[in-house]
């Protein structure tokens, strides 16, 4: 397999790490977060798609640790503030849009700036182009350890990597506890830290807030609990970044890039498992490798959410990904390749009712010499338009150190999905040859386990009613703002009106600013020449 990542194209910088590890599902992640912010001594930063204020980072047995003390993630981080007077907290959240207004902790602005210790600063980032979202989630504590991936610090996430289909400990916020729930981080420590720093610097100032300088603090007492150890040695940092004009923010689409020439490079197998597959790019990507002549024969497996989450998400974003799947599904069997979608299950005691897991995670194998984890989704808008940051590993040869490290979290998560234990179980996932596809195939079909075949339908085709309803096309997931932006900036309102901001530039150029440029972090790969923060 030739190499993937390369700087400049697909990822921002590759920087080495001192120690990293996968985080497996919210309580493993949550723990470590806890774990890691009571040792924090000068800051505490976290960016997100979404926080809400209560949630319980301890559950059940783990609750021991508090010791009395505050597991809820607001209280916590006050309480943190008043014990340490030299302590620091930044939280920088999506603005987000109307339609999920509902789905939101009310009074956020309150609640975390006027509810706790001073010292504790919370923002809305509303920088994202219009239908755009900030989607990074990232979080820096001291500039020594760093969690990124795809889970955030919110409402109904939680969960262990048993996903029983009931659990009393997944109930947050009062509501009735929610289903089960998959998803992936990483943890990092070493130089990479740094990087991640600038990021969120770049972020917080981006949104309005100032700028921030952020010292790596000397510590000795760094250390966690990771689900899987991650591959050694450097990780590659790889961005998405929607294009505005107000504030200026120069498009950057990392992440793109390494989706496709991961897909494009790929010699026996691709492995994904995320929360939706809608990518118009990541389709026609692997209809390339498809039909590609004189290629190695591919096996592609993907492993999705049942159906999408949400019934926006079900009319909208589910028919594209059927239809998507479909048609590959069909260009696969017509050049002897191998397609296959599952889902993940657990049986319900109770009611004999499967009670699949939702698929939140967002990872991609290939050929156990490729990882990449992150925020970012197979859609549209992860390649273009939300703000997304993804972690990725290659190996240098087929067996050495980072292979056997990958193919131990493909490993590991495939066990964990499809509900195997056990050398023996597992051992036909480590070795994913020809026969791989057929023995995860006989698990599905079985039922006896926690694999099953992804049935490939929407919500129309599961009522004939509602067939002739079925839309062709909903902008819910596009590649682009859908509006120029200048016409959007036009329709802006009060101060961050497109006159307002004219005259904010003219001010700025009169006294001699008009030459500063948005930090590099957040600026597309090689445009950092000057090696400065801000220039």
């Amino acid at each position: 397999m030739r190499r993937i990542i390369i700087p400049g194209r697909n990822c921002w910088t590759v920087e080495e790490t001192a120690d990293a590890g996968v985080l497996v599902d919210g309580r493993a992640y949550y723990r470590e977060l806890y774990r890691a912010a009571k040792k924090a001594r000068r800051y505490i930063v976290m960016t997100g798609w979404q926080f809400d204020s209560d949630v319980s980072l301890l559950r059940g047995e783990d609750l021991d640790e508090a010791r009395g003390g505050e597991a809820r993630l607001l209280p916590m981080l006050d309480e943190l503030c008043r014990a340490n007077p030299e302590l620091h907290v930044y939280v920088l959240a999506w603005d987000f849009s109307l339609l999920l207004a509902m789905e939101r902790e009310w009074m956020q602005h309150l609640l975390f700036n006027w509810t706790t210790n001073e010292r504790v600063r919370f923002r809305f980032d509303a920088s994202s182009p219009l239908y755009g979202a900030h989607h990074q989630k990232l979080v820096v504590i001291d500039g020594v350890v760093a969690f990124s991936g795809g889970m955030d610090v919110c409402d109904c996430r939680w969960d262990d990597r048993a996903h029983v289909a009931r659990s009393p400990l997944r109930c947050d916020s009062g509501r009735e506890p929610h289903g089960p729930y998959h998803d992936v981080q990483a943890v990092l420590t070493g130089p990479v830290v740094d990087r991640l720093t600038e990021l969120f610097e770049a972020r917080w100032a981006h949104s309005g807030g100032g700028e921030l300088r952020l010292p790596r603090v000397s510590r000795d007492d760094v250390g966690f609990s990771a689900s899987v150890p991650a591959p050694p040695g450097p990780v590659a940092l790889s961005r998405t970044f929607g294009k505005t004009l107000l504030p200026p923010q120069e498009a950057v689409q990392e992440v793109r890039s390494l989706y496709l020439d991961a897909i494009d490079a790929a010699d026996r197998f691709i492995y994904i498992e995320n929360q939706y597959f809608s990518s118009r790019a990541i389709f026609q990507a692997l209809v390339r490798r498809f039909r590609a002549a004189g290629r190695p024969r591919l096996q592609v497996v993907l492993v999705l959410p049942r159906e999408p989450e949400a019934l926006r998400e079900q009319l909208a974003m589910g028919v594209a990904q059927v239809r998507l799947l479909r048609t590959l599904e069909h260009v696969a069997r017509r050049t002897g390749h191998v397609f296959r979608v599952y889902c993940s299950a657990a049986r319900d005691e109770q009611t004999g009712v499967d009670v699949h897991t939702y698929i939140h995670s967002k990872v991609m194998v290939v050929d156990d010499g490729f990882l990449t984890l992150g925020s970012a989704n197979t859609t549209n808008r992860s390649l273009g338009l939300d703000s997304e940051l993804n972690l990725s590993w290659e190996a240098r040869a087929p067996d050495d150190a980072v292979a056997r490290a990958i193919r131990r979290v493909r490993v590991s998560l495939m066990a964990e999905l499809a509900g195997l234990g056990g050398v023996v179980e597992v051992a036909p996932l480590a070795r994913a040859d020809a026969r791989w596809v057929e023995f995860l195939d006989a698990v599905a079909e079985a039922g006896l386990h926690r694999l099953r075949p992804h049935p490939l339908e929407t919500v129309f085709d599961q009522s004939p009613l509602l067939k002739s309803l079925e839309p062709e096309e909903l902008i819910i997931d596009p590649e682009d703002s859908v509006l120029d932006e200048s016409l959007f900036e036009a329709l802006r309102s009060g101060e961050d009106g497109l006159f307002a901001s004219g005259i904010r530039l003219l001010s700025r150029w009169l006294v001699g600013a008009a030459e500063e440029r948005p930090h590099r972090a957040i600026l597309p790969a090689g445009s950092d020449d000057e090696g400065g923060r801000f220039h």
